[in-house]
């Protein structure tokens, strides 16, 4: 799956320990207002613990967009009800989203099902609909570094990961998805007799999306990106903890030229919108990536309603193997990365490592060296390398785990705790000796926590 690649694309973006954020080799306005922040709050290349008692930096954009966005329209909830969005470097609310539910939802399948039934979007030449695309990735070039500031100041993710590789990404996505719209071809077949057999492809109608948390912008281009693309409409939900870019983004999408009612965006929670959205009879087509759990959920209510297509990208527990003949050196960074990128949430991070027993106390002792030298911090200071868990109930989640692996025998060799006193950090953690039946270890997700496994026979 697309999402296993994640790691490998950004493994050469953050290598600066600057102590001032930078943009993608521009002056950025942005960038120099954030840089002066830093500088302000008396940033300096401090330990990991003094980074997170630093007092937060003012985050250089302002929240716009809080509303449904709905046949082309940002609208309150047909309830009026909100929730809060909140800062996971201190759990402060940053401001208040329209909560959708399944009126909401409603309106939204209703618009997307007559723009696409009715409107010019799905019956516009796919050069036209390429032209729009394109506009939209150069609006989201030109607004880089907003885009990126809401990304990390609502989900904790470094501002440096966020400006330089995830929006640019973003952008590169749709002008890969642009190119697309007019290379979509059907096929001629040969057949036995005096027959004509063609096949067409055509857009499915209104697809339903619903997006995580860990890379907002990302799975909003893999999911918004190719169904534009193939001339359908769209009803997208964000995930309730990181709703603000893709409003922002969905603004810029109109700005160039999107017909209202070709997509959609509802934030609110899953258990109402999503699963609204998942059940819709007039929804045709669905995708999801998310937990396992909420996966199952997702196919059940699609089957149950029109039984429409699913498309699932769930969550794994992804082993990492040092064999006998490896490079420990670049064995403990590569491992040291594959968990700890984006503060572990990934679906494919690398917590489990096998390592063969000739050379287990050589990699222990430098995984430990790289997580105990592991920058954790205010994600809007340069040089940071890990912010915050999203929120508290991941954060939660993590110290339990952790706990699961004292108690079970496991040895904590490094972190294990809080960092700070606010906020969501948790110290980059080691764990050896970890037996499989501790909780940590067949957890689909154990973010932040590497925890080896020592053995001769491991393949």
């Amino acid at each position: 799956m697309a999402a296993r690649r994640i790691p490998l694309l950004l493994s050469r973006s953050f290598t600066s320990s600057s102590p001032t954020l930078f943009s993608r080799g521009r002056d950025s306005s942005l960038c120099r207002a954030a840089a002066a922040a830093a500088a302000s709050c008396g940033y300096s290349t401090a330990s990991s613990a003094a980074a997170a008692a630093e007092d937060p930096i003012t985050p250089p954009v302002k929240v716009d967009y809080t509303q449904l966005l709905i046949n082309g329209q940002f609208v309150d909830s047909a309830s009026g009800k909100t929730f809060p969005t909140l800062d996971p470097r201190t759990g402060d609310v940053i401001t208040h989203v329209a909560e959708g539910e399944a009126e909401d939802v409603n309106r939204a399948v209703s618009a997307a099902r007559k723009a696409f039934d009715e409107g010019p979007w799905p019956r516009m030449t796919a050069y036209e609909r390429s032209k729009i695309i394109l506009r939209f990735a150069d609006l989201l070039e030109r607004h880089n570094d907003e885009i990126a500031a809401l990304e990390t100041w609502d989900n904790g993710k470094p501002f440096e990961q966020s400006a330089q590789t995830e929006v640019p990404m973003t952008t590169r996505l749709f002008r890969y998805y642009a190119g697309w719209a007019d290379k979509i071809q059907g096929l001629t077949a040969p057949a036995d007799g005096p027959y004509h057999v063609q096949t067409l492809h055509e857009p499915i109608g209104v697809a339903g999306q619903i997006i995580p948390w860990n890379f907002p912008l990302l799975m909003f281009a893999w999911k918004v990106g190719p169904a534009l693309a193939c001339g359908n409409t769209i009803v997208l939900k964000t995930a309730e903890q990181t709703p603000l870019s893709a409003l922002y983004v969905s603004k810029l999408l109109h700005e160039a030229g999107l017909p209202p009612g070709v997509l959609n965006i509802v934030s609110g929670y899953g258990p109402t919108a999503g699963a609204a959205l998942a059940s819709h009879m007039e929804v045709d087509k669905l995708a999801f990536t998310g937990s396992t759990t909420t996966g199952k959920i997702v196919l059940q209510l699609a089957a149950k309603s029109n039984l429409k297509p699913v498309t699932l990208e769930l969550g794994g527990k992804s082993p990492f193997i040092v064999c006998e003949d490896a490079d420990v050196d670049k064995a403990a960074e590569l491992a040291h990365y594959a968990l700890f990128f984006n503060q572990g949430q990934c679906c494919c991070a690398g917590s489990r490592t096998f390592v063969h027993e000739s050379v287990y106390d050589q990699f222990v002792e430098k995984a430990n060296a790289l997580a105990m030298k592991r920058v954790v911090g205010d994600p809007f200071k340069g040089g940071i390398q890990q912010g915050p868990q999203i929120d508290s109930e991941q954060f939660e989640k993590i110290l339990k785990y952790i706990r699961s692996g004292v108690d079970g025998g496991a040895k904590l060799e490094t972190g294990g705790e809080r960092l700070g006193a606010k906020g969501y950090y948790i110290k980059p953690t080691v764990f050896t000796g970890v037996k499989v039946l501790i909780l940590i270890s067949p957890a689909s997700i154990s973010p932040n926590i590497l925890h080896t496994f020592n053995g001769e026979n491991f393949v």
